[in-house]
C-alpha cells in the first residue's frame, strides 16, 4: 500500500493482529515465549549431546573419558609429582571432583559463546526466541555430565581403597551433590547467556575466553586448595584476596561438591556456602537472561 503512511500501516497491522518481526518483545512476553519451548530446548540439547561424539569409534564414552583423562593428568602432576595438596587428605578425590565440575563450567562458557555464531543459519531461517540456543547448549553438556558424575563418585569411592588413603564412606550427604549440581547448572545458564551476548557483539572476545577460563581454573581451587596459599601473599592482600578466592561462584560450587562427597574436616556442610551457591545461581541467571534479552533483535543481523 504505497499511498499509506507508516502510522497507517501500523494501525492496519494491529487491527488484523499482526506483529512486527525482528523486534525485541517485552521481557515478560519473552520469558513466556521461552518457557513454551521447553520441549524444544530439551530435544535440541540432547540431540547436540548425542551428535558431539557420534563420528568417533568410542562414541559417547568420550563424555566420560575426557574428564577422566584430564583428572588423571592433574592427579599425576599436581597430586603426586608436585604434591601441592596443602593439607588435603584425599588428593585424588579433591582433584577429580574439581576437574569434573569445572569442565561443566568450561563447556557451558565455550558453548554459550558459540551458540549464536554457530547457529546463524537457523537464526535467519526461523522465528523463535534466541535464548533457546544458549539454554539448549548448556542442556547438552548437562546430559553428558550426568553419566560422568556417576564415574566421578565411583572414583572418589575407589580412592579410599588405596593404601595411603582413608576409606570414603557413603553417607546421606552424597545426596547433596544433586542440589549442588542443579545450582551449578542454573549458574552456567547465566554464564552462557552473558557470553553469547558478548561474543555476538564482539567476536574477538572468543579468542580470550580460553585464557580467562585458565585463570578461573587456577584461581578457583580446581586442582589445589588455592585459599591456603593466601598466607604467602603480602599482608595487605591476604584479607580481601582470601575472601574473593573463597566466595567467588566457581569456588563455592566446587566446595559444595567436595563437601557432599569428601569426609574431611576441611569440607563440612556450611549454610553460608549453600546460601551463596543459591544466590550466585539466581543472580547470574536473572542478570544473564536480561543481558541476553536486550540484544535479541541484533542476533543474526550483525
Amino acid at each position: 500500500m504505497p499511498t499509506t503512511t507508516s502510522a497507517e500501516r501500523r494501525a492496519i497491522a494491529e487491527e488484523h493482529g499482526l506483529t512486527r518481526m525482528g523486534v525485541r518483545p517485552p521481557l515478560w512476553t519473552y520469558v513466556k515465549d521461552v518457557a513454551r519451548r521447553g520441549a524444544f530446548i530439551r530435544v535440541l540439547g540432547t540431540a547436540s549431546a548425542y551428535a558431539r561424539n557420534q563420528n568417533t569409534y568410542l562414541g559417547q564414552l568420550w563424555a566420560v573419558l575426557n574428564p577422566i583423562l584430564n583428572a588423571a593428568v592433574y592427579v599425576l602432576i599436581f597430586g603426586m609429582l608436585l604434591n601441592v595438596s596443602r593439607g588435603v587428605d584425599n588428593t585424588i578425590a579433591f582433584i577429580v571432583i574439581g576437574v569434573f565440575l569445572f569442565r561443566f563450567v568450561e563447556q557451558s562458557v565455550n558453548g554459550g559463546a558459540q551458540s549464536i555464531a554457530k547457529r546463524s543459519n537457523l537464526i535467519r531461517s526461523l522465528h523463535f526466541p534466541r535464548a533457546v540456543l544458549p539454554l539448549s547448549n548448556v542442556m547438552s553438556h548437562l546430559a553428558t555430565l550426568v553419566p560422568a558424575l556417576v564415574v566421578m563418585c565411583l572414583i572418589v569411592l575407589g580412592s579410599g581403597l588405596l593404601p595411603d588413603y582413608e576409606p570414603v564412606p557413603i553417607t546421606w550427604e552424597w545426596l547433596l551433590l544433586v542440589p549442588a549440581v542443579a545450582m551449578l547448572w542454573v549458574f552456567n545458564m547465566g554464564l552462557a547467556f552473558i557470553m553469547a551476548r558478548l561474543v555476538a557483539i564482539t567476536p574477538d572476545l572468543d579468542n580470550v575466553i580460553g585464557f580467562i577460563l585458565r585463570l578461573a581454573m587456577y584461581g578457583s581451587g580446581v586442582i589445589f586448595p588455592v585459599v591456603r596459599y593466601v598466607s604467602e601473599l603480602p599482608e595487605w592482600m591476604q584479607g580481601w584476596m582470601g575472601t574473593i578466592l573463597e566466595f567467588q561462584p566457581i569456588a563455592v560450587y566446587l566446595y559444595l561438591g567436595r563437601a557432599s562427597l569428601m569426609n574431611e574436616d576441611s569440607f563440612v556442610q556450611e549454610p553460608l556456602m549453600w546460601g551463596l551457591g543459591a544466590a550466585w545461581a539466581v543472580v547470574f541467571f536473572v542478570a544473564g537472561f536480561i543481558i541476553f534479552w536486550r540484544g535479541e533483535e541484533r542476533y543474526g543481523r550483525d
